[in-house]
């Protein structure tokens, strides 16, 4: 090993060492928690992420986990499903994370959240978000930052159009109305960049109104009606449909 590599490499330990000493307290709290689902269906805002069959049911298994450093309010996290809406494509995976912190009455989230679809490259979305909870309500707005946005524009896209800037508004309700049975609603609104507004492609609304009951043991079954408007432009993949969700969390 030359001088200049020894060099380097004992600069490399040292900082090493500093970073793992630093971060040591963190990794010593750190909680890790993983779940698995099956779900006759899965929408994401409002819309079939299988469009190549026009059926109610469309199983997806989906499956992931979050890793949360101690009290710190930091995480990380990784989530993943089968779809069927990309060619060449059948799995979304999501890498996110981001700042739980408290204010007042008020829970905040920050952080940001990457959509990779490795079978086609041109679903690929980032996004940053942040959210606040007061009681049973939730507000969560999520901002694209990628020039990429679901295949719609983008880089990969070739169109020259971009996708960033789209808005997604989401305002959701959970309450728990009964022992282990928990209310769930939610309303939300997409408002697209101006590049792919100016292709024709309408901002919508979508919805979905359920519960979902506590089995034990880390089991819960969820029931919903979840849709989208503008079905005119978009098809079924917008229409009202019962989902049924059975998951575990470990």
């Amino acid at each position: 090993m030359t001088r200049l590599a020894a060099s380097r490499f004992k600069t490399f330990a040292k900082t090493t060492a500093l970073a793992c000493a630093v971060l040591s307290p963190l990794w010593a709290h750190a909680q890790l928690s993983a779940n698995v689902a099956l779900t006759t269906n899965y929408k994401f805002r409002g819309q079939d992420q299988d469009s190549s069959r026009n059926r109610t049911v469309k199983p997806a298994l989906q499956g992931g986990f979050d890793y949360t450093f101690g009290e710190t309010g930091f995480y990380v996290g990784n989530w993943n499903s089968s779809v069927d809406w990309l060619p060449g494509n059948s799995l979304e995976t999501d890498f996110y994370g981001g700042y739980k912190f408290k204010a007042g009455d008020i829970d905040w989230d920050v952080g940001a959240l990457t959509y990779v679809y490795s079978g086609n490259a041109r679903g690929n979305t980032t996004e940053i978000y942040g959210s606040g909870t007061y009681g049973p309500f939730t507000a969560k707005y999520s901002h694209t930052v990628s020039k990429d946005y679901f295949g719609w524009a983008g880089a990969r896209d070739g169109s020259g159009l971009k996708g960033r800037n789209t808005g997604y508004l989401q305002l959701a309700y959970s309450q728990e109305v009964a022992p282990k049975v928990t209310l769930k609603a939610s309303v939300g609104y997409t408002h697209f960049s101006s590049d792919i507004k100016n292709l024709g492609v309408p901002n919508y609304v979508d919805y979905s109104v359920g519960g979902a009951y506590d089995l034990g043991e880390g089991f819960s079954l969820a029931a919903a009606v979840t849709g989208a408007n503008k079905k005119a432009y978009f098809g079924d993949v917008n229409k009202a449909r019962l989902i049924v969700t059975l998951a575990k969390t470990f």
